[in-house]
């Protein structure tokens, strides 16, 4: 039920964010607690502020007023998505080519599923990696499909 609540919320919330020359970056439908929460996460060059939250905040709820899409009731959140942002497409994983990042695999590839480094290059579908394993330095190509999770790390070097 998420899933098709997000994929509402972003068809819905991407006009929006486009005519504020904005990007949607995530749509995340959760439970916690006893509560829903519908968090869009939004993004500008520069960084959003709380007037850009505020602006889609606003349009995005009388659009979800007048449509309805969500049964169970919620709180909608309208926010930047952080210093560590999830890359959930392909064009945003080549955007970043030269961040640190965070990838989680669905399986083991080179003994790891989690992989702290370098996001050196993005091509013919493989992520490659520049990564540390105690003193040595490696790299390692990870299939996109293969990828569970992929966002921006913060480095502390």
């Amino acid at each position: 039920m998420s899933k098709k609540i997000e994929g509402l919320t972003e068809e819905i919330a991407q006009p929006i964010v486009d005519e504020l020359n904005l990007e949607l970056v995530d749509v995340e439908f959760v439970k916690e607690g006893k509560n829903n929460f519908l968090r869009v996460y939004i993004d500008k060059a520069g960084g959003v502020d709380l007037e850009d939250c505020e602006q889609v905040s606003e349009k995005l709820s009388e659009r979800l007023d007048e449509d309805d899409p969500i049964e169970p009731a919620y709180f909608l959140e309208v926010s930047s998505p952080g210093a560590e942002r999830k890359l959930k497409t392909k064009e945003a994983i080549r955007e970043h080519i030269g961040s640190h990042v965070y990838i989680k695999t669905y399986e083991p590839f080179a003994g790891n599923k989690e992989f702290y480094g370098d996001l050196i290059n993005f091509e013919n579908d493989f992520v490659h990696i520049r990564y540390r394993e105690k003193t040595r330095e490696k790299e390692i190509e990870i299939p996109y499909e293969k990828i569970a999770l992929a966002r921006l790390a913060v480095s502390f070097n």
